[in-house]
């Protein structure tokens, strides 16, 4: 396991969503100081606000790519089609390990009960032990770490 992969993990496994997991793992190669990425990214968890949208995850992975390779001219169609492939490519790289980046779908598809209250769960050891949210993480910051080493050879 990977030194970032491990750190998403520990994230995640002392309280921060999965995209703020994923993010913060990722923070030493944005500009960005700790407090603020988790600022950003904690609107993320449970699939946007505990919806069951796309898996914060999958968030997480988005938004250290726009920070190390977004656009910023919204005018740019060619940067933006780069872009949007970036996203789409690693997004169906977690697809396929899952079925889905739809965080609703994953937890149906391991058996886990779907609520999307404001409530957070309580990290108990049953939380870490049905649901796929930490092979998630630990997933989505594997693609990104792979990715982001291919681009910098």
């Amino acid at each position: 396991m990977s030194n970032r992969v491990e750190k998403a993990k520990q994230f995640f496994l002392n309280g921060c969503n999965c995209s703020q997991a994923v993010a913060m793992a990722f923070n030493d190669l944005t500009e960005l100081d700790d407090a603020m990425m988790m600022k950003l990214s904690s609107s993320f968890g449970g699939g946007l606000g505990r919806m069951r949208e796309v898996c914060g995850a999958v968030s997480g992975i988005a938004i250290i790519l726009g920070i190390l390779y977004g656009y910023d001219n919204g005018n740019d169609m060619n940067a933006k089609k780069e872009h949007y492939a970036r996203i789409q490519s690693l997004a169906d790289r977690f697809k396929k390990e899952f079925g889905s980046i739809v965080c609703r779908d994953i937890l149906k598809n391991s058996g886990t009960s779907i609520s999307s209250s404001a409530q957070p769960t309580s990290r108990t050891e049953s939380f870490y032990k049905e649901r796929p949210c930490l092979h998630c993480v630990e997933t989505a910051a594997r693609i990104l770490e792979e990715y982001i080493q291919l681009k910098e050879r």
